[in-house]
């Protein structure tokens, strides 16, 4: 049987690395796509030894790291807004992804795994989330076969703020009041390596709602800490209602990164950011996660039971 040759662009990241982690597991031949700089120590501890050096903004990099290597899947988890490592850009989001899209069309990469964003043709006051459906319709008109997985909202962020505080009975949370979708990332990690190896070419040239099996809020994420914990969760705001009513638009006004999160935050208090399809997602990926399922492998995995 034929072994899948997948790269990774944004693999050195918190959902690349779980990515690459996935994809290990299933047998594929992986390639992680680096920045020169980039720190490769915890791809290396998972085994992985092949690396491309690659970066989206420098087109000529591209083409050394896909052209002539065989690749049937490239999968991209990239986000230049999050600046999480060195080198993060918000351009990457825009001008980097558009160079990715065009060298993986004219390398012949058969498929295009993106990490979009829920729902994110409706964001077009949330720079971050909108750029997503730009680069799906890029994708589109460039006529590079692609699946898009538009995933809700982490439960699991890269900084994890949500540890610190269970412990001592908080469950910090950035929406409150609202319904919205949320995702566990090892969840879509191993999605995004069904979607790069074993989804039928008919999945082909769409966007998939990824999520649990019913949106969140937080009185039901905090229920179901509560129930896992086996003692009293309480929900409160990470931001004081004061502060993001207040303090933050002015600075806002002069912080774009900032701003672009107040609206988000504007936004999914609209009740928007929900899956309108949930059951395309469990038509090719099987059943949907519940919210206690998702709750209770955070806390396994967190060590917190």
């Amino acid at each position: 049987m034929k072994t899948n040759k997948v790269i990774v662009a944004g693999a050195t990241g918190a959902l690349g690395i779980k990515i690459v982690k996935a994809l290990l597991e299933q047998g594929t031949d992986v390639t992680a796509m680096v920045r020169a700089g980039s720190d490769r120590s915890k791809l290396e501890a998972l085994g992985l030894r092949n690396f491309a050096t690659g970066d989206m903004m420098d087109k000529d990099s591209l083409k050394v790291a896909l052209f002539n290597k065989g690749f049937d899947a490239i999968i991209s988890s990239v986000a230049g807004y999050t600046k999480h490592s060195k080198g993060d850009n918000p351009l990457t989001d825009t001008e980097g992804y558009k160079n990715l899209v065009e060298a993986s069309r004219e390398a012949g990469i058969p498929r295009f795994i993106l990490i979009s964003i829920l729902e994110c043709q409706a964001a077009v006051t949330v720079p971050h989330f909108y750029n997503k459906y730009l680069i799906e319709k890029h994708l589109f008109e460039q006529k590079q076969p692609f699946i898009a997985l538009r995933a809700g909202a982490f439960l699991d962020q890269s900084k994890d703020f949500i540890l610190p505080k269970i412990t001592k009975g908080v469950l910090p949370m950035f929406f409150t009041g609202v319904n919205y979708g949320t995702v566990y990332s090892p969840d879509l990690a191993r999605y995004a390596a069904m979607a790069a190896t074993s989804l039928p070419d008919s999945a082909l040239n769409t966007s998939i709602d990824i999520g649990w099996s019913s949106p969140v809020n937080d009185e039901t994420l905090a229920a179901a800490f509560s129930t896992v914990l086996g003692r009293p969760i309480k929900a409160e705001p990470v931001i004081p209602p004061f502060v993001g009513k207040f303090v933050l638009p002015l600075f806002a006004r002069f912080n774009s990164g900032l701003d672009d999160m107040l609206q988000m935050q504007k936004w999914v208090s609209t009740g928007v950011y929900i899956s309108k399809n949930p059951q395309r997602q469990k038509e090719l990926f099987g059943d949907l996660p519940t919210i206690a399922e998702g709750v209770h492998r955070y806390c396994r995995d967190k060590g917190l039971v």
